[in-house]
């Protein structure tokens, strides 16, 4: 919510009793004039983030009234720079098991439960069946939330030509996107603009013409569906190569999971194999669409020529939600609990967000800059509220006070 004027103390996006004041694929696709460029990759442990201070197309203003922004501009870089040197010393001092080894064998972990969880769609019996529709997915979303996000950032690996095979297995193969669109509207879009109205705002995870009820408890079934009908018209602005590539691992990973569930699960019928697979792809996608929005909608915005530098930016734009041992498996520390610390240092692995969280959090107290964190209940009841607000209205632009 925007500052009353003549509220110099309080910063937005801080949190005042509970309430603060957007597939990670899907993101900040509002700007098609920027659509059709694909994204670096980025180091593995490199801590500063792939959209540092994205350029002068879109400089920071005079957020400081009547101050000089130059030496304001100057004393936020320093900021910056002094809480990297400081994750940047515990990611030396990590091993490569903190580093990636934990989060590769979470999902190494939830390609041993494939077998077990397509065997149990075999009995008859209710139980085991169900316990077969929970194993798959809670294991699809590992691989296609957690793995496609770290892959997106280059987060699993060192090595960015290893880093390229694993944003095409876990983007294109598991998840039915394009490596190219995803890596660009998530990375450089979403995290190098984050609540920019225009560009990172989160905007694309707004459906208008939807009532609150319909969005927050039965439009999430439909994502997979949509997944990879917005991932069939973004192929328009690949590469005709990369487009042949994604359409081949799309088929693929379908047909894959079509046929396990006809040849080891024992399905007599197209029509109940497809709807096994809607249950299984849909069955973490509620928590999925609530984390997108809870995090960013609702927090302050920034008009393109009025931005923050970047400590300011994240710290005021991004919230971090409880743990959670379901969705901490599934969708990852950095998309839950972590996502500040993930948005100030996007290319770090799951573990090491959870790693420098104390870091951070005690940092930017410290230095007398919001640290959001709410819960899950309260952030629903939050937007079921004012749903009109968030989710179909513009949002405000904030106009800092205060913010040295």
């Amino acid at each position: 919510m925007p500052l009353e004027d003549g509220d110099p103390a309080r910063p937005r996006g801080r949190q005042v009793n509970g309430e603060v004041s957007g597939t990670p694929r899907l993101r900040g696709m509002g700007d098609p004039s920027l659509r059709g460029t694909t994204a670096p990759g980025g180091s593995g442990t490199e801590v500063m983030a792939e959209g540092w201070e994205p350029g002068p197309a879109l400089g920071d203003g005079n957020v400081t009234p009547g101050g000089a922004p130059q030496r304001a501009g100057q004393h936020e870089e320093a900021l910056m720079t002094e809480l990297s040197e400081l994750v940047q010393k515990v990611v030396k001092s990590s091993s490569w098991w903190e580093r990636h080894g934990v989060d590769i064998s979470i999902l190494a972990c939830s390609f041993l439960l494939l077998p077990a969880g397509f065997l149990c769609l075999r009995s008859a019996q209710a139980i085991p069946f169900l316990v077969g529709v929970l194993t798959l997915g809670v294991v699809h979303h590992t691989l296609t939330v957690k793995g496609s996000h770290l892959a997106s950032h280059n987060a699993l690996t060192e090595s960015k030509s290893w880093g390229k095979v694993w944003a095409i297995f876990f983007i294109e193969l598991c998840s039915a996107f394009t490596v190219e669109q995803a890596t660009y509207n998530h990375v450089k879009i979403h995290h190098g603009y984050t609540n920019i109205i225009g560009l990172g705002d989160s905007s694309t995870w707004k459906l208008p013409f939807l009532n609150r009820y319909v969005y927050m408890f039965i439009a999430p079934l439909a994502v997979p569906i949509l997944t990879p009908l917005v991932a069939l018209d973004l192929l328009r602005n690949v590469e005709w190569k990369a487009a042949l590539r994604t359409l081949c691992c799309m088929f693929l990973g379908f047909y894959c999971h079509y046929w396990l569930l006809l040849h080891v699960s024992g399905f007599q019928s197209l029509w109940s194999a497809l709807l096994c697979m809607l249950l299984t792809r849909s069955l973490l996608a509620h928590p999925y669409i609530h984390v997108n929005i809870f995090q960013h909608i609702g927090l302050p915005m920034f008009a393109a020529d009025r931005k923050p530098k970047r400590i300011h930016l994240m710290s005021l734009g991004v919230l971090n939600l409880p743990r959670n041992a379901l969705l901490d498996w599934s969708f990852g520390h950095s998309l839950i609990s972590c996502h500040v610390e993930h948005h100030l240092f996007p290319s770090l692995s799951d573990n090491m967000c959870l790693k420098i969280k104390p870091i951070v959090s005690q940092y930017l107290k410290q230095k007398k800059l919001p640290y959001n964190e709410d819960t899950y209940s309260s952030r629903l009841w939050l937007f079921l509220q004012r749903y009109e607000e968030l989710m179909v209205h513009a949002p405000p632009i904030t106009e800092l006070v205060g913010i040295q």
